[in-house]
């Protein structure tokens, strides 16, 4: 176990602008991605399937879920926590909480169950949110504990690959979000099979902003 967390890694100022332009952009899709109602990402959706049980608010629910997966990242591997892993797991739900009320204040009531503004936002939304998950990631400041445990098991399952325990993670989430009554759409489809993918590019793309 490495106990590296909250170190300084070269270049860190860039890094730490990197993890909070990615935590902002993941929080501002993911408020889109809600209101459009076609699905979220895999944690977000178990997450929807708690807070349908629990009196409490998304924000709430999402740093709660974080908590319990948390426990197992401090056991397994201390060096993915940082300032990555607070920015995310604190602030993501809550930032996605505070663009829903915004949009509740300057859109049209039903604006987004018009299904030309549903289809004409989802690329957009999507794409939003896959590069500020990634971007955030990339910035090697530690992740949240739901994006770390896939690095933790594919470190110990040599014979798969990230992409794969990613796509498996993600699969798993959905599968428990939709048991539970979270919103499983094409959304979800495609963050569960496309996130994993796209990490490694963004990895590759922004590399020299951090080394």
């Amino acid at each position: 176990m490495k106990a590296t967390c909250f170190a300084r890694p070269p270049k860190f100022k860039n890094r730490l602008i990197m993890m909070m332009i990615g935590v902002l952009m993941q929080g501002f899709g993911l408020s889109l991605l809600i209101n459009l109602n076609l699905g979220t990402d895999p944690c977000s959706c178990l997450t929807q399937g708690v807070i349908n049980y629990v009196p409490i608010s998304f924000g709430t629910a999402q740093l709660l879920c974080h908590l319990v997966t948390f426990l197992f990242v401090l056991r397994f591997d201390m060096s993915l926590i940082g300032f990555g892993t607070i920015g995310n797991m604190v602030f993501l739900g809550y930032i996605s909480d505070f663009w829903r009320w915004v949009w509740s204040q300057v859109t049209p009531s039903g604006f987004f169950e018009q299904l030309p503004v549903r289809l004409g936002l989802l690329i957009p939304a999507l794409v939003v949110f896959i590069l500020g998950a990634s971007t955030y990631m990339t910035a090697g400041l530690g992740t949240s504990p739901y994006d770390g445990l896939p690095f933790i098991i594919s470190a110990h399952t040599k014979k798969l690959s990230f992409k794969v325990v990613r796509m498996i993670w993600d699969s798993c989430f959905m599968a428990a979000g939709f048991v539970l009554g979270g919103d499983v759409g094409i959304v979800t489809i495609a963050v569960a099979f496309f996130l994993g993918p796209v990490i490694t590019w963004v990895g590759k793309k922004l590399q020299k902003f951090i080394s």
